[in-house]
């Protein structure tokens, strides 16, 4: 949580407070470990549909009123129980989408011996921008359009917008005024979590990070783990 935000700046006059929900989508299948990035066709399995109903109960009793989700088949499927919990139809923002990779469609994980293929070197030469995809400073620009859109249709109640890992990150990075560059194994957003904004008018004055289906999620996926050679394919997503 950044210096300036505060959680004792918020008044306590629920019609000018909004909370906004940023989920990861959950578990795909990917028996081939492809670094998907934004391919269509790649759906959730069996585990990531029943993420995705866990998280829908525990934000069942929640003031949901907004849904949307990325336009990509896994961030669809994962928002549909929610929405349909709250009885609302389900909206998408194409700026929720994941982060744009040249490496899509290929293997790119521990072990694979990705970096030391000359024609990848190339794309790796900047990680403060980075060099291989969307830059981080135009996924913040898109994702905070998106929460604000989410905000300003959810006033006074809640919003849930399901996206993808790095967005997620880098703009709560943002918000949270720490750099963008950063080791993606880090990353604190695990399948199927939520990472919470609290407004204040449009302000956003705290930021809250909850894992409600934790013990669904693979050891090797959780936040923190350790990489493992033949299971960190595609981990980005």
């Amino acid at each position: 949580m950044s210096d300036d935000i505060n959680k004792d700046d918020i008044i306590k006059n629920d019609s000018d407070v909004t909370v906004v929900h940023l989920m990861r989508h959950g578990e795909v299948a990917n028996p081939d470990g492809i670094l998907y990035g934004r391919l269509p066709g790649y759906h959730l399995s069996e585990l990531g549909r029943q993420m995705a109903d866990r998280v829908a109960e525990h934000l069942a009793p929640r003031d949901v009123t907004h849904v949307c989700a990325s336009p990509l088949e896994r961030a669809q499927e994962t928002a549909t129980p929610i929405a349909k919990a709250h009885g609302l139809d389900l909206a998408t923002d194409e700026r929720l989408i994941e982060a744009g990779n040249v490496f899509q469609g290929k293997t790119f994980g521990v072990g694979d011996g990705a970096l030391k293929k000359p024609a990848n070197w190339k794309h790796l030469v900047n990680p403060f921008r980075p060099s291989w995809g969307e830059p981080y400073v135009d996924q913040v620009v898109r994702m905070m359009g998106a929460l604000d859109a989410a905000k300003d249709a959810a006033r006074g109640h809640e919003a849930v917008l399901v996206s993808h890992q790095l967005p997620i990150w880098i703009v709560r990075s943002y918000v949270e005024r720490r750099r963008l560059w950063h080791d993606p194994r880090k990353r604190q957003c695990t399948l199927a979590s939520l990472t919470t904004f609290t407004y204040q008018g449009d302000k956003i004055v705290s930021v809250g990070y909850t894992e409600p289906a934790i013990d669904l999620v693979p050891a090797h996926l959780r936040a923190g783990a350790q990489p493992v050679k033949g299971k960190d394919k595609a981990f980005g997503a």
